[in-house]
């Protein structure tokens, strides 16, 4: 498969855009072998910068998948031959989801505990919408964790929350069984944000003792996100992320392709 010279003036980018979906509509997608992924990105690196097939966060992502050939989807499956596919920003240090998790974790309702620690948000609705760390917030909620797992307690001794490490271990390995993770410069002209697609690295091997660490020095944190509708509790899911930058550090095999 060739993949023609996707380098365009600045005013030519929507041009670019619609001639791109138009080569991709009938190339083979899902599923792509490793080496196939690998063959299509070390052709995508010689095209130097791209632009961005999508405005916002998501751009460098939606890029990517579009150029290498992968139908975009938000299904709780790997994308890319049992192996999770991620894109960032080379300069970036911003926080990313890796998966969420609430069943069976709550030792104090969680209704209960939004009118006992939650604060009160602009429209006046009752909510706990924390990140949280091992240092007590404002409502005195903080992380602690041990070698059995991660908690949310408080500092009056209440255990709120608790994820045991092996079952957390279970939700990463089977979200992201290994994760192949592109690294791109950006930059922006004309409004329009721009791409060059430099690194590809597999990454593999998540073990308890190694998430325990993670969680220890502050690289894992937890989002509550949960508001009080007068009967019950919305939770709109316990998000466990990670700073782009250091999402490496989760594996012990770290590959370039």
């Amino acid at each position: 498969m060739h993949i023609p010279d996707f380098r365009p003036a600045p005013p030519e980018a929507s041009n670019w855009r619609n001639s791109l979906a138009r080569f991709f509509m009938n190339a083979k997608i899902q599923p792509m072998e490793l080496q196939e992924f690998v063959r299509r990105f070390n052709i995508l690196k010689t095209q130097g910068y791209v632009p961005s097939t999508r405005k916002g966060p998501t751009g460098i992502g939606h890029t990517l998948e579009t150029i290498i050939g992968i139908r975009e989807n938000n299904i709780a499956l790997p994308d890319l031959d049992g192996i999770e596919l991620k894109a960032h920003r080379t300069q970036s240090s911003n926080l990313i989801t890796l998966f969420t998790f609430n069943h069976k974790v709550w030792k104090v309702p969680p209704l209960e505990a939004i009118k006992k620690y939650g604060s009160k948000d602009k429209t006046g609705r009752l909510g706990i919408y924390y990140t949280m760390s091992q240092k007590p917030n404002s409502a005195g909620l903080y992380l602690y964790v041990d070698a059995q797992g991660v908690s949310v307690r408080h500092t009056n001794g209440d255990v709120i929350a608790f994820w045991d490490i092996l079952k957390l271990t279970e939700r990463f390995i089977q979200k992201m069984p290994a994760l192949i993770f592109v690294s791109a410069f950006s930059e922006e002209r004309d409004g329009i944000e721009y791409f060059s697609f430099h690194r590809a690295q597999l990454l593999k091997g998540i073990s308890p003792e190694l998430l325990i660490n993670q969680f220890k020095s502050g690289n894992i944190v937890v989002d509550l996100r949960l508001h009080d509708k007068v009967t019950m509790a919305r939770n709109h899911g316990t998000g466990f992320r990670v700073y782009e930058n250091r999402l490496t550090d989760l594996f012990n095999s770290t590959q370039d392709l």
